[in-house]
Order: C-alpha cells, then structure tokens, then sequence
C-alpha cells in the first residue's frame, strides 16, 4: 500500500507549527547520554530530514519494538527547537552554531516497517565564512571533503533503501598545503548593534522542557515551598530554598534558588498560586533530595521571570496524588518517596525528641488504615506534630476518625514498614477527592470494625496475624523462646499489676540518622548529661519507659517488660509526663491516676520471647512489641470465626 509522508512538514515544523500532527518516517535511531537515557531520531518527509528527540516518557516505545528504523509516524505533540552548540565538524574554526531539532512529546507508529520513501537528503550544513580567518595560507580541508563526501554516502542499518542519501551539493577540491599555525578567533566586539529577539517565549508544558532548549516559558501552579535553608562548604556560606511546580497536562517539576537568586523570590512565591517562570537553567535532577518523577530540575537566576498569574487557572489543579494502598509498602524499597491516603485510627502523644545538632523536635506517631485490612504507623516530625498532629489528636479523641492524604512520604524499614514525614510532605485532613470519598464510604460501612494488622510491628512477628495467638501457659507448657530464635505470640490478657518504683530510665536525645540514641546516660559532673556512646554532654535528657507489667488471662498470669512505644500504648502519656508528675510536681494523685486507669483493662499484647543469659544465670525474657487497646467488635468476630472453623473441623 503505498504511503504519502506529510508534504513540507520538516519546513512547516522548523516555521513554528506544532498542530499539523504530519505523518513523518524515522530513518534512524540513536541512544544517546550517560546518565539519562535519550532516544534521538532521523526523521524524514520524503524530501528533507530534521533530527529529533524523544521524550524519555516515551523510551518504552523504542525499547519494546513498536517503533523502529523504517517505522512511520505521526506527531501528535511536538514543539521545534534552536540548539546552540559548537562547531568542529570542519576542524577550521571553532565558534558557536545553531542548529534545529524536534522534541516530540506523544506519537503514534502509523505503520511499523517501511521502505524509504522518496529521496530525501541531509539538510545542508551552515556554511563556512568565505573570507579566511588570516592572510595566511588557507588551512586544507581536503580530509574534510572526503569526510564529507563519506556522509554523503549515508546508509542506514536494517532500512531497505530503494535510492542513496547525498548532501545534494557539489564539493569543490582544494590543493593540499601547509597547516598554518594556530590563530586565535576574530573578535567581534564594537561591531555594531546585536538584532535580539525580545518576543516573549511561547509556554511550553512542563514534559516538553529538555535543555536544549534555548527560549521557554512554563505556566504552573506551586504545590509545595521548602523551608530557607542555609548551608556552609568549601565555597563558604550560602542559602538555598526550592518550590514545586504542577501545570495543566500533569507534569511536576522542582524549582531551586541560590543565594542572591534567594532574596528575590522566596517572599514572592506562595502556594496555591500560579506563576509564569521562564529564563531559567535546566539540570539534572538530584533524586537524593528530589522525589518528583521528572529528569530535570529547574535553576532560577538573576535573569530569570517569575510573574504572578491574577487570575485564577482552573485547569490547573490543586495537588496531584499517585497514592499507594498500605499492602503495597510493605514491599516498598526502604527511604523511597510516595503518597498514601487512610483512616487515621489512632493518634499517640507528641513527644520532644533532641537531635545530634543539639536543636529539640518534636515526633508523633499515628496509624492509618484502609481497605487492603492493614495499618501502617505514620511518624510526624517537627511542627506537623503540633500543627496537623494536635488536629488529628482532638478529632479521634472525639470519635471522628479523619482522613488523611500524605503527599511525598519517605519509607523506613526499622520494625517493619513504616511511613515518616519529611520537609518536602505534605498532609492534607479529609481532602476532597474521588479516593478520599471511597475510603469514608468504605470506613462508615463496616471498614472501621474490621480485622487488620499493622504491617510495622507486625513485621517483626514474621508477617503474624491477629488469629495466630496463645494463652499465656502455652509459653512455659510448649517452652517458647528456648530455641536459637526468639519465638513472637499474641494473647489477649488483662494488666493486672504495675511496678511504680522505677518505669523509666534516663535516655540520650540525640539522633542518630533517623533514630534516637536511646543509650541510658549518666550525669557528669558539671549537672550536664553524658552520654558514652555519642560521646556528647547536653543540658537535658530524655525519659523512655522499661516497664515492668504483669499480665494475666484466664490461663494464667506472667510478667513482661514494656519499653518506650508499648509502654506509651499502655499507659496513654509518654514517660517524661509521668515523671514530671511523679519526681518534679510530685503530684502524687496525678501519677496514681494514670497507674489505676489502666489496671485491669483488657489489651491485645503482641510479645517477643527468648531466653537470654544474665550473669550465669538464664532466664525468660518476655517484650511487649505492640498493646493495642481491646476491640471488642473485632474480637467478637474472630471468636465467632473461631466457632465457625471448629466446627466445620468436627464434619
């Protein structure tokens, strides 16, 4: 069948148009780059051929073989575009040329294999300046000539070609002489005014921007702003902040200001609003610190255009969200960067936690769950504990269990999976949105009164559910925890005494990465803590439970040790409170108030069980990993189902 490329179509693009969507046929293919991969292609239209690059969204289609040496195209989105580069090619001169390339955004394969179709040549290369650099000799090019007329004998691999590929010029032969010695380059300045083009840059979508691009605009709306930070290295001191864009077609991009660069735009740029950005430097982008799904990053400068959009784009939206279900974390690769959405369920105390710098923060730990049936615990560090954290507190306090969309959480695999918060998240409360609604539905249905398990403490347990569980003689009765491993149960018992003598220890505040010390400290002699592992002193400690609890259900009684977290669960306030309470205020019906309030109440205890050597002496140590308060709805189903499998087992 024959085929009819898009007549004039290399012109038409080079011109400016970007809505024809011609049919196009791709004689070659090239990977190019070293640390992105880039796909560039040869594309003709039976008469002339332009160089192009494709988006790297678009690399599968090469990758996969559905588009091809010989395949015909037909662009849908594609923009033309100047490159500056320097030209060597005739080993003459060495100055700066321009050159044009298509960056083709979406396409579609019309027609996978294909002869060449109709003659079409390599567009002429800029000519040569016709007078010589110096009255010297004239350097030879006859190397260039033959290299030249080479290229002109261009065959294309695996491309049937009915007819050759030339330059269509002719090539005038130089006798050889003597090379001259090297002359520096003309200099052209005081020649006259430079024509520029001042035309503002047409906006281009954030996907389309690549560097070679000389002009572009993009317009955008800010979703997020980071914190001014400030930094010192071998340069000396400087700041730095970075914003995040998000335009009409979905694309995401990181914007990030350099000192002076600082001063200028950080009280500009508020989020929510829409700006129009151009004269700005594409780089790569630095995924350590960068989480947006794009190669490139944005470097403002003292040139560059950041204007105010007033009115207000609708087609731009608020926020985009690629949200994860809970079971697929579990699997998630450990500080990678994603979106979550679930039901908050439980909310613990915000409690001050020093890093090793010295500064105090605060962490709050809450659980979301949603409909895969798990949970995951959400660690909320800084100012989200006192801002979003304290709304969260006093909604589930009330019996209202929000919603809770977290944009950019960072994955931790200490005690399982976990999600924590970093500068660049982002926690919206009961956001509008389609997932938000299925969740609430699902949740007010019957979703809160179902079975789950947390996927951070459970891993510990080797992925343990809830139906797995013992009584509490089964542990001395079928001796577990007197193997190499420790052995994990679940039982659901009744704290029946607390020892109050000592509960807590004196703990190191500083971080470690992304953990707490947590090594019991001394005080030195100055009244400073010191702590022997960080080799550090500080005004302050840190208080972190080592209960020791006595449980009991209606097999028996034993006792177990609950340090900071389960401790926490148990008691309902964090160990610095109640030994505020007890040693600073001595407030002695305070502290015996949060002791009664949960004796005799009813947990579901997850413990690790081994045996371990103290002296010479082996004994039974047994660890709260997780006290969930009793859910009696949820425990009345698993008795039912319980029945329920006894007594199909008796048939």
């Amino acid at each position: 069948m024959p085929v009819n490329l898009t007549a004039n179509a290399i012109a038409a693009i080079d011109g400016g148009d970007v809505n024809a969507k011609p049919l196009v046929q791709v004689l070659d293919i090239k990977l190019i780059g070293s640390s992105q991969e880039r796909y560039r292609f040869l594309l003709s239209d039976a008469v002339a051929t332009q160089h192009a690059m494709l988006a790297t969204q678009l690399n599968d289609r090469v990758k996969t073989g559905r588009v091809r040496r010989g395949s015909v195209i037909q662009l849908i989105e594609y923009i033309g575009s100047t490159v500056q580069k320097r030209k060597t090619d005739w080993k003459l001169i060495n100055m700066h040329c321009s050159c044009r390339i298509i960056v083709i955004l979406n396409m579609e394969t019309i027609i996978l294999d294909c002869d060449v179709i109709g003659n079409p040549r390599v567009l002429e290369i800029d000519s040569l300046p016709e007078k010589p650099l110096s009255s010297g000799p004239r350097p030879s090019i006859n190397n260039n000539v033959a290299g030249a007329q080479n290229l002109s004998r261009i065959s294309y691999n695996n491309v049937k070609t009915s007819s050759s590929i030339n330059l269509g010029g002719s090539m005038q032969s130089f006798r050889p002489t003597v090379q001259p010695s090297y002359q520096p380059p003309p200099n052209y300045k005081n020649h006259g005014a430079i024509m520029r083009n001042e035309a503002p840059a047409r906006i281009i979508p954030i996907a389309a921007l690549n560097p070679y691009q000389g002009r572009w605009a993009i317009k955008a709306r800010v979703t997020a702003k980071g914190d001014l930070r400030r930094y010192n290295n071998a340069r000396g001191d400087g700041k730095v902040f970075s914003f995040d864009l998000l335009d009409s077609d979905g694309g995401e991009i990181r914007v990030t200001c350099f000192n002076a660069v600082v001063d200028r735009f950080y009280d500009t740029i508020e989020v929510g609003k829409v700006y129009v950005i151009s004269k700005g430097s594409l780089k790569p982008a630095q995924k350590n610190f960068n989480h947006l799904k794009n190669e490139w990053e944005i470097f403002l400068e003292t040139t560059s255009s950041v204007d105010l959009c007033p009115d207000e784009d609708t087609s731009i939206p608020r926020q985009q969200f690629s949200f994860r279900p809970i079971s697929e974390i579990a699997n998630a690769e450990s500080n990678s960067i994603l979106d979550i959405i679930g039901v908050v369920v439980t909310v613990n105390p915000s409690v001050p936690i020093m890093r090793k710098n010295g500064m105090e923060t605060q962490r709050r730990i809450l659980n979301l769950k949603d409909q895969s049936g798990l949970t995951v615990e959400l660690t909320l560090w800084g100012d989200f504990c006192n801002r979003e954290g304290q709304q969260l507190h006093d909604m589930v306090e009330a019996g209202i269990f929000p919603i809770l969309a977290v944009k950019a959480g960072k994955v931790n695999d200490f005690s399982g999976k976990s999600i924590g918060t970093i500068s660049a998240t982002q926690l919206f409360i009961n956001p509008d949105s389609a997932e938000a609604d299925s969740l609430r539905n699902w949740f007010d249905r019957g979703g809160k009164d179902t079975a789950s398990h947390s996927i951070t403490k459970d891993a510990i347990l080797g992925g343990m559910k809830n139906e797995t569980r013992k009584c509490l003689t089964q542990i001395k009765d079928e001796g577990l925890g007197r193997s190499d491993k420790p052995d994990w149960i679940a039982v659901k018992a009744t704290v029946s005494f607390i020892k109050t003598d000592s509960f807590c220890y004196t703990a190191c505040p500083l971080m470690i990465g992304d953990r707490q010390c947590n090594k019991k400290v001394t005080k030195s002699g100055n009244s400073a803590w010191l702590c022997d592992r960080c080799n550090q002193e500080f005004e302050e400690c840190d208080y972190r439970y080592l209960l020791q609890v006595q449980i009991q259900d209606y097999s028996g009684m034993t006792w177990v040790t609950a340090f900071q977290e389960a401790g926490e669960e148990i008691l309902g306030c964090s160990a610095k409170e109640l030994y505020v309470w007890k040693n600073e205020m001595q407030d002695d019906l305070k502290f015996l108030e949060v002791i009664q309030n949960c004796l005799f109440r009813e947990f579901f205890f997850k413990l690790k069980i081994k045996e371990e050597i103290y002296g010479d002496e082996q004994k039974l140590k047994i660890t709260v990993v997780k006290a969930d308060k009793l859910n009696y709805s949820e425990e009345s189903r698993f008795l039912f189902d319980s029945i329920t499998k006894s007594h199909m087992a008796t048939y």
